[in-house]
């Protein structure tokens, strides 16, 4: 299994797995330009893409899904009010080759399993995912709200994680946000800390590596993730932040 974070964060988000003889893109947040760009820098053309699976509504993460499927071919996984959602919040054009899941399915790739759960984040019928191939298990789970019940337990069971550590609590407390979008990002629809991610990963007895991913641009920098999460894991787990305007190379499991 190999994975690769094309770009991760508000300004836009998508990330490449490979495995089991399937690649698939979850989320397209990021134009199909530089999706097939990055992905050629690493010998990986986006027309032989099985699969786009979107996490949810927000435009981050949404908004160039009809264009990967009308320039590339690229059938579209994604949940009918995600859909419904996405497409008030962006132009996403005509849709022909769509399959729908519902939060809590799991999808199946030949021998490649997609889980998807639910959480709380404030998108629309959000979801996030843990792939499962060949004994491995990879989550990608941003824009998760909060820690909610039973995420720890999946945390748990994976072999490595790009995992969201939006934002640093100081850094939030006196930064430039207004007052009510600052209460927004801490609620229990918003986004985790990288305290909260930090605490978090504590429970991955088996994880290999960890990518700290959805970094804000305002209230948080890699710096200051790395640091918080190094003073809770110590050095137990190797740790990696995703940018917000390039890939990340490869990670292998």
């Amino acid at each position: 299994m190999i994975a690769i974070a094309l770009q991760s964060g508000s300004s836009g988000n998508c990330i490449y797995v490979e495995t089991g003889g399937m690649k698939l893109l979850f989320d397209a947040g990021i134009c199909g330009i530089a999706a097939e760009r990055r992905l050629a820098a690493y010998g990986r053309d986006i027309r032989e893409v099985s699969a786009v699976i979107i996490s949810h509504d927000h435009s981050d993460h949404a908004r160039y899904a009809g264009v990967y499927q009308r320039k590339y071919g690229l059938p579209i996984y994604i949940t009918k009010r995600t859909l419904e959602a996405a497409g008030k919040r962006c132009c996403l054009g005509r849709l022909r080759d769509v399959s729908f899941f519902r939060s809590g399915d799991e999808i199946g790739f030949g021998s490649v399993t997609v889980r998807t759960l639910p959480t709380p984040h404030d998108g629309e019928d959000g979801s996030v995912f843990v792939i499962s191939a060949k004994a491995k298990r990879l989550g990608i789970m941003t824009d998760l709200g909060h820690v909610f019940e039973g995420l720890a337990d999946e945390v748990a069971s994976l072999d490595a994680v790009f995992i969201e550590s939006n934002y640093d609590t100081e850094m939030l407390k006196s930064g430039p946000y207004p007052a009510f979008l600052k209460r927004r990002i801490q609620g229990p629809r918003g986004h985790i800390s990288n305290l909260e991610s930090a605490e978090l990963l504590l429970a991955g007895r088996y994880l290999r590596w960890a990518c700290l991913s959805h970094l804000s641009g305002e209230n948080n920098d890699p710096a200051a993730a790395l640091r918080t999460h190094r003073e809770v894991l110590g050095g137990s787990i190797a740790l990696y932040t995703a940018s917000r305007q390039a890939p990340t190379g490869i990670f292998r499991l």
